[in-house]
C-alpha cells in the first residue's frame, strides 16, 4: 500500500519524514525523522525514535536535568555520529529570536547551543533531546527518495520531539494522518510472521 508522496513545497523545517513499510534497512526502518533544514543545498534532520544506551548524564552531564525523559542520547542518524545535535522546545510565550543560544527551527522547536549554560536556559525550555549524529541528503536526493515511496511526509508537532519512551512515534504519527495512512501503523515488523 503506497501512499502518494507530497510535493517538495510542503517539505521544510519541522516536517516529519515517516519511513514507509518498503524501507527495511536497519538504519531507517520504521523511523521518524524531524527535519531541521531543507533548502537548495540539501536536507538535514534527526531520527526521533532511535534511543541509544548512553545516558545524557554520562555524555553531557550538565544537560541531564533539562533532557526530556528518557534521559538518553538518541541516534540522530548515520552522519557524523561523533557530533551532537540538540533540539529543544521553548516554553509558551518565549520568543526564541531573543535567545542567542537558540536557533529557531519552527514554532517553539529550536536548535540549542550545547556550549550554553543549561541553568540559564532552564526557564526558557520545556526540555531538550540530544542526538548523536544526524541524517542528511544532498540537493535533490530526498526528493528522489520520496518519489520512490521511501518516505511519507507529514507536519511535525513539538510533542513528537520530546515523546516519552513508551510512545511508538512511528505508529503515533501514522495514526494521526489522513485515511488510509493510519492503516500502515498496523503493518507487521516482519510480514512473513503475519
Amino acid at each position: 500500500m503506497a501512499a502518494e508522496p507530497q510535493n517538495d513545497a510542503e517539505i521544510g523545517p519541522g516536517t516529519l519524514l515517516i519511513a514507509s513499510t518498503a524501507l527495511t534497512g536497519p538504519t531507517f526502518a520504521r523511523t521518524v525523522i524531524y527535519l531541521i533544514e531543507h533548502d537548495h543545498n540539501g536536507t538535514l534532520g534527526v531520527v526521533l525514535n532511535r534511543m541509544s544506551e548512553a545516558a545524557v548524564f554520562n555524555v553531557l552531564p550538565q544537560w541531564a536535568e533539562l533532557a526530556a525523559s528518557p534521559r538518553a542520547v538518541f541516534i540522530g542518524g548515520p552522519v557524523q555520529t561523533e557530533s551532537a545535535v540538540c533540539l529543544g522546545v521553548t516554553r509558551s510565550g518565549i520568543d526564541p529570536q531573543t535567545q542567542p543560544q537558540l536557533r529557531p527551527v519552527l514554532g517553539p522547536v529550536v536548535m540549542v547551543d550545547l556550549d550554553a549554560d543549561p541553568e540559564e536556559l532552564a526557564p526558557v525550555l520545556t526540555g531538550v533531546r540530544i542526538f548523536a549524529g544526524y541524517a542528511g541528503w544532498d540537493a535533490g536526493q530526498l526528493d528522489d527518495e520520496i518519489a520512490e515511496d521511501s518516505w511519507l511526509v507529514a507536519p511535525g508537532l513539538p510533542t513528537d520531539l520530546l515523546a516519552p519512551a513508551d510512545v511508538d512515534i512511528w505508529d503515533t504519527v501514522l495514526r494521526r494522518q489522513p485515511w488510509p495512512l493510519p492503516l500502515l501503523a498496523t503493518y507487521p515488523v516482519d510480514p512473513l510472521t503475519n
